[in-house]
């Protein structure tokens, strides 16, 4: 059980390319954000579409794929999990961030 512990699995589309970083040591950093659709019929019988956004980093390897093979519209498969982070902007307000640090990536549709 160990093993779904702050597991996420999430399958979406980019919004934009991703954001890639290449820090000092050479290790690479990839930042993206993926949209996932629920959609569901309300009270009147309409379809409606709920769009979340989930904000996603990468590390290593896998941020040379995404950094590679993955631009904006493209569909992934993403595995990870959560994490919480805070900082204080320019102006001394903290921020609170929650992203997936993703551990494997799946591209998806077509080529």
């Amino acid at each position: 059980m160990n093993t779904l512990r702050n597991k996420v699995q999430l399958i979406g589309n980019l919004g934009n390319d991703p954001e890639i970083i290449t820090l000092e040591s050479g290790k690479k950093l990839a930042k993206f954000s993926i949209a996932t659709n629920d959609t569901y019929k309300n009270q009147k019988g309409e379809r409606v579409t709920d769009t979340q956004w989930h904000n996603v980093v990468a590390w290593g390897k896998t941020a040379e794929i995404i950094e590679s093979y993955v631009t904006k519209g493209k569909e992934v498969a993403v595995e990870g999990k959560l994490a919480h982070r805070s900082y204080d902007d320019k102006d001394g307000n903290k921020k609170y961030i929650t992203e997936v640090v993703c551990s494997e990536l799946l591209l998806l549709g077509s080529k």
